[in-house]
């Protein structure tokens, strides 16, 4: 009998030590904070109007690559070997800059994601920083982005921060 009183003690100790250690949850969704900070939608659409004016000068030297081609092409009967290699060697270094320009642009470590960073980063880290703060205030163990690749398939709404982070940051509702 004294076994079986102390092990229901055990188990009740080990149910509400559970209960107190257990992490709280909290979810945000950062696409809808980001939307609501006017500083990221200007930031976005200086990156849009860099991207389209590069890609508009990237495809103007693609445009005058094709018409130096159709023209040797067209040509090609009358030229000499040497004028052939000169006119090709032509074309060739032309397709190279093209290419070099666009890995200069838009590359892995090119100017719009130099950009990118110079612009995007202040604003992303100001959030998670929001993000850290209320989270910390909340007693929360776990904050999960609904935006990203975690998946959510309930969540109840007195969970979401993204106004409070939003607030936080001085952007009132």
């Amino acid at each position: 009998m004294k076994k079986l009183v102390l092990i229901i003690v055990l188990i009740v100790s080990a149910i509400n030590i559970n209960a107190q250690t257990a992490a709280k949850f909290g979810y945000v969704d950062t696409d809808y904070i980001l939307s609501q900070i006017p500083e990221y939608k200007a930031a976005q659409s200086e990156l849009d109007k860099m991207s389209v004016q590069w890609q508009k000068e990237i495809e103007a030297k693609y445009t005058e690559i094709d018409k130096l081609y159709k023209a040797y092409q067209s040509d090609a009967v009358l030229l000499t070997d040497d004028m052939k290699k000169k006119r090709e060697n032509e074309i060739l270094n032309k397709e190279k800059e093209a290419k070099d320009l666009q890995k200069q642009r838009f590359g892995v470590d090119g100017e719009l994601f130099k950009k990118r960073i110079e612009l995007v980063k202040p604003i992303q880290d100001k959030v998670y920083n929001a993000i850290k703060t209320t989270a910390e205030k909340r007693g929360l163990g776990f904050v999960l982005d609904k935006a990203g690749q975690v998946s959510i398939l309930y969540a109840n709404a007195k969970y979401d921060l993204s106004d409070d982070v939003l607030n936080l940051l001085g952007y009132k509702k």
